[in-house]
C-alpha cells in the first residue's frame, strides 16, 4: 500500500449497529473525526430488528430504581453463569465499564433507556441473579426527530403490532389482554397513546427501532459521517498496523485511512451458509436466522487472514423459530412460555422445558437430536382454549391462522390429538401419551419431567390467573401444529478480543490499530446467556471502550512526539 488514501478520518467504524453507532459516538464525544461504513442500504444492523434492551448490571438506572445492584453481585452472577468460558479480565472489564457508558450516553447524547421491572435474569435462581431483571430498553423515540433521508434508510423491524407502539413492558401486559386487567389497562394506555401521537403528527418508535433512531439522531447532531452501500473489501496494513480499510462505493475502489483505528462491528456470519456449515452443529440453514442481512463474516475473514484468533465459532444467540410461508423466521419468545402449549420431537416427546430461555431451548434441540427422534423440527402444539386466550404469532387473542398458513400446510390443523399426529407424522399413541402425562402435571400445577414454570423468567410471560403460570391442559379441539427451527438472532462466536476490545491474533498479541465489538467478536457472555439485553450490552461497551483506548493511544502518541520535539529543539 502506498500513501495514496481517498480519504481520512482518526476512526474507521465498519456497520452500523449499536456497535457501531455506539463506537461512532464515542469517537466524537472523544473530539475525533469518525466515518461508519455499512455494507447494506439500510442503517442499524440487527439491533433495529430487535428488542433494543440492554443487559449493563449496576447502571444509574438500577440504582434509581432501588435495585441495590452491585459489581460484587454482578461478578457472581456472571462467575455463576459465564464461568471461567472468557477471561476474567473480559468480563472485570464490561462490569466496570458497562455502567460508564450507559452513564455518558444519557448525559451527552439523545441515547436514553428506562427500567423494564419484573424482566428477570435468565437465571435468576443463581448466586447474583436477580428476579426483578437487570434490563433496560430504550426509551419511545419520534422518528420526524430523523431527517427524511435518515427515516427512508433506517432498517425497520416491521413487526405486527397492529400499527401501535408497544415497549416490552407493554408487550409483557398485552400478551393477557384477554385475561388480566393489567393487560386491558396497558391496552387502553397504548391505545391512548397512539392516538395522541396520531393528533400531534408524532411517528414513535420503540425497542430496537428507537434505540438506533435515538443513535443516529445523536450522531448527526455530534457530527459523524455515516455512508451506506459501502462494502468492506480489504484491510491495509502498514509498518506493522492496521492503517486504513478498502472499500467499494458507487462502483469505486477507496481507501480509507484511520489514524487512529478501525473498529469491526459488522455482526457475524449468520447469513452465509458456507460458514454455518464449516462451523455451526448440523443442520443449520441461514433461512432461520432473524440477524440482519449482509451478516456473512467478510470482516472476521478478511481479520483472520491477517493471523486474528477466534472463539465460540460454533455458537449462536439462539432463537427457537418458525418460518412463514413468504420465508420470514418468527422468532418464540413469549409464545413458549403460554400454558396450553407443548413441543415435541419427531417421535412425539416432550425434551425440554418449552418455557426455558430461548439460547437454551436452542442448546437442548440439537443435544436432543437423533435419528427417529428428531428435533430439527420439532413441532409446538397449541389447543384452541391456548388460541383464543394469548397473543400468538403476533396474532390477537381468538385470531384465526391466515388462510395461507393453513392451505400451504405450514400449520398443521386436526380436530383431535390423534389425527394431528398423523399429520405430522408422529406417532399418535406416543403424542396422546405425551399430552396425557403433559395435562395430568398440569392440573397438579407442577412439571415432574422439566420443571416448567419453577423459574421466576418462565413466569414472566405466562399467565398469572393460574396456579402455575404456565401450564394448563391441552383439552380442546381442534389442535394446531407448527413446525420450530434452532434459530438465531446472531453468531456469537469471532475474533479474540482483550478487555479494550483489541484483536489478538492467535499467539496472544494485539494487531495494532485493530479493534472489535458486537457479533463480529467472541462473546464475552461466553457459551450462555446472563439475561435480556446480554448481546447489545456488552457491543456497546467494548464500542466504548475501543474508541477510549484509540484516544488515549493518540494522546499519548501526540504527548511522546511534542516531548521528542522539545528535546530535539533542546539539543540544537
Amino acid at each position: 500500500m502506498n500513501d495514496t488514501w481517498d480519504h481520512t478520518y482518526d476512526v474507521v467504524v465498519v456497520g452500523s449497529g449499536s456497535a457501531g453507532m455506539a463506537a461512532a459516538l464515542t469517537a466524537r464525544l472523544r473530539g475525533l473525526t469518525v466515518l461508519v461504513v455499512e455494507k447494506t442500504d439500510v442503517y442499524g444492523g440487527s439491533t433495529a430488528l430487535s428488542g433494543g434492551a440492554i443487559w449493563v448490571p449496576n447502571n444509574f438506572h438500577l440504582d434509581a430504581a432501588g435495585l441495590g445492584d452491585t459489581p460484587e453481585k454482578a461478578r457472581a452472577y456472571l462467575d455463576a453463569t459465564v464461568g471461567d468460558r472468557v477471561p476474567a479480565e473480559r468480563k472485570d472489564a464490561y462490569l466496570a465499564y458497562g455502567p460508564r457508558m450507559v452513564r455518558e450516553f444519557h448525559d451527552r447524547t439523545a441515547v436514553r433507556f428506562v427500567y423494564t421491572p419484573g424482566y428477570s435474569d435468565y437465571y435468576p435462581e443463581r448466586l447474583g441473579g436477580y428476579p426483578q431483571g437487570r434490563s433496560v430498553e430504550p426509551r419511545i423515540f419520534d422518528f420526524k426527530r430523523l431527517g427524511p433521508e435518515q427515516r427512508a434508510t433506517m432498517r425497520r423491524a416491521g413487526l405486527p403490532t397492529y400499527g401501535l407502539t408497544i415497549t416490552s413492558k407493554d408487550f409483557r401486559r398485552l400478551n393477557m389482554v384477554g385475561r388480566t386487567w393489567a393487560g386491558r389497562r396497558t391496552a387502553a394506555r397504548v391505545g391512548g397513546r397512539a392516538v395522541k401521537a396520531l393528533l400531534s403528527g408524532q411517528r414513535l418508535l420503540s425497542l430496537g427501532e428507537a434505540l438506533i433512531a435515538r443513535m443516529r439522531h445523536s450522531l448527526d447532531a455530534l457530527g459523524g459521517e455515516l455512508w451506506l452501500s459501502t462494502p468492506l473489501t480489504g484491510l491495509v496494513e502498514k509498518d506493522g498496523r492496521i492503517a486504513g480499510i478498502r472499500v467499494t462505493r458507487d462502483g469505486r475502489d477507496l481507501a480509507i485511512r484511520a489514524t487512529g483505528g478501525v473498529v469491526l462491528a459488522s455482526g457475524g456470519f449468520s447469513h452465509d451458509q458456507r460458514l454455518r456449515e464449516k462451523y455451526l452443529p448440523a443442520p443449520t440453514s441461514t433461512e432461520w436466522s432473524a440477524a440482519a442481512d449482509g451478516q456473512t463474516g467478510d470482516a472476521l475473514e478478511l481479520a483472520t487472514a491477517l493471523g486474528a484468533g477466534t472463539d465460540l465459532m460454533d455458537k449462536v444467540w439462539g432463537a427457537p423459530s418458525v418460518v412463514v410461508p413468504d420465508g420470514t423466521p418468527f422468532f418464540l419468545v413469549a409464545d413458549r412460555g403460554v400454558p396450553g402449549m407443548v413441543i415435541v420431537d419427531g417421535a412425539g416427546d416432550r425434551y425440554a422445558n418449552e418455557a426455558a430461555p430461548y439460547h437454551e431451548f436452542v442448546d437442548a434441540m440439537y443435544a436432543h437430536d437423533k435419528p427417529g427422534a428428531t428435533t430439527v423440527p420439532s413441532w409446538l402444539i397449541l389447543d384452541a382454549a391456548a388460541k383464543s386466550r394469548y397473543l400468538f404469532m403476533g396474532l390477537l387473542p381468538g385470531r384465526p391462522f391466515p388462510k395461507p398458513w393453513l392451505e400451504s400446510g405450514f400449520v398443521k390443523k386436526a380436530a383431535t390429538v390423534e389425527e394431528l399426529a398423523g399429520r405430522i407424522g408422529v406417532p399418535p399413541a406416543r403424542l396422546r401419551a405425551t399430552v396425557d402425562r403433559f395435562n395430568g402435571f398440569a392440573r397438579a400445577g407442577r412439571d415432574e419431567d422439566f420443571h416448567r414454570g419453577d423459574s421466576v423468567y418462565d413466569r414472566y410471560y405466562g399467565d398469572p390467573t393460574l396456579p402455575n403460570p404456565n401450564l394448563a391442559p391441552l383439552e380442546k379441539g381442534p389442535f394446531h401444529a407448527i413446525p420450530v427451527h434452532p434459530g438465531d438472532i446472531g453468531t456469537k462466536g469471532g475474533l479474540v478480543t482483550d478487555a479494550t476490545a483489541r484483536v489478538l491474533r492467535e499467539d496472544g498479541t494485539p494487531i495494532d490499530g485493530l479493534y472489535a465489538s458486537g457479533n463480529v467478536s467472541a462473546a464475552v457472555m461466553g457459551e450462555t446467556y446472563p439475561g435480556p439485553g446480554a448481546t447489545i450490552g456488552p457491543a456497546m461497551t467494548f464500542s466504548w471502550l475501543a474508541v477510549n483506548d484509540i484516544a488515549r493511544t493518540r494522546e499519548t502518541r501526540e504527548s511522546r512526539g511534542t516531548h521528542e520535539a522539545r528535546e530535539t529543539r533542546e539539543r540544537r
